[in-house]
């Protein structure tokens, strides 16, 4: 190999254009997804104290918000229901009355096509208790979480979501979903796996966003531990990817950027999410209101990092702002 000074790679980086000719990894808007909160109510657009630019937002606030995403040119909203009457089994979500099938309906005829609407499918803001499914003791039954798992999903898919997004950490929940999917001829109907999801306190936003905070205990039994190998993610990974799911994803997403890479060189081919997750979201905002730092070139060092570890879809509550800076 030639070395200096024959060699000299800052050639490559005088000239912008040369720079922007040989890059490898680049960010575009249709690669992202939006987070939304939706609640009942009209003319509601309650701010998320923890998560400035984000709100809980009534049906009627979210119709403007879905058509200001499309016109952006992002990919797709994921979204998040804060009910009305919250119990035990988390009924709201189990509804076709309920508040994410009306969220739903209105963003599929607000989108005309243009935008993928996707739900998380979890029961966290839907329990009186704020666990992720039906409780046993102070723990959650799996097999029992599961029936309702898919009743949750159905209402999704016959309110007309294109993907749904299961989150809850269950052992055989792909399985169970991509099943009930089938019978009731939503073959077509895409699940996005929240393969490797870490029992994270980068969480922390979200629980005020979508006032889902466990009441008692924690979320460890059934969401990953942050210090367990990497191979364990792999092995989640494999099992979702058996049972029927289309995209996996990372969660969270710039600390766990070693798992991203591990799961893309597993996995080619496979379409790999990674969630920049709430409380990535607000330290970086928290920083930026105190001038410490540059908030968008932060931000889009941060996606192009997601990016640069394998991730094709990154969700991100930054996706209107990216979309913005991407066309400017």
């Amino acid at each position: 190999m030639m070395s200096f000074p024959t060699t000299r790679l800052r050639r490559l980086r005088y000239n912008p254009l040369v720079r922007q000719l040989v890059q490898e990894t680049t960010l575009s808007a249709d690669k992202l997804i939006l987070p939304l909160f939706v609640r009942p109510g009209k003319g509601i657009r309650q701010p998320i104290n923890s998560m400035p630019g984000n709100f809980q937002l009534s049906i009627d606030e979210f119709v403007k918000e879905v058509k200001e995403v499309a016109a952006l040119g992002i990919g797709g909203v994921i979204l998040f229901g804060i009910p009305e009457l919250k119990d035990g089994e988390g009924s709201d979500a189990m509804s076709d009355a309920g508040i994410i099938a009306q969220a739903v309906r209105a963003a599929k005829d607000a989108a005309a096509g243009q935008l993928l609407v996707i739900t998380d499918v979890c029961f966290c803001e839907y329990t009186s208790h704020g666990h992720c499914g039906v409780l046993c003791g102070h723990g959650v039954d799996n097999d029992r979480t599961l029936d309702n798992l898919v009743k949750q999903t159905l209402v999704h898919a016959r309110a007309g979501a294109d993907m749904v997004a299961p989150s809850g950490m269950m052992d055989g929940m792909i399985h169970a979903l991509r099943t009930g999917l089938d019978s009731e001829g939503f073959e077509r109907v895409q699940i996005m796996s929240y393969a490797a999801k870490y029992a994270s306190a980068f969480y922390g936003p979200f629980r005020e966003a979508a006032e889902s905070a466990p009441q008692f205990g924690d979320r460890r039994s059934y969401q990953m531990d942050f210090a367990a190998s990497a191979a364990q993610a792999v092995r989640e990974v494999a099992f979702d990817l058996e049972e029927g799911a289309d995209i996996v994803m990372v969660k969270p997403a710039l600390a766990y950027l070693d798992v991203i890479r591990m799961v893309k060189d597993r996995f080619e081919g496979v379409p790999l999410a990674a969630y920049n997750v709430s409380g990535e979201f607000s330290m970086v905002k928290a920083a930026a209101e105190r001038g410490w730092i540059d908030e968008q070139r932060v931000v889009l060092e941060s996606l192009t990092a997601i990016t640069r570890a394998g991730a094709d879809i990154i969700l991100t509550y930054w996706a209107k702002d990216a979309a913005r800076w991407f066309n400017d």
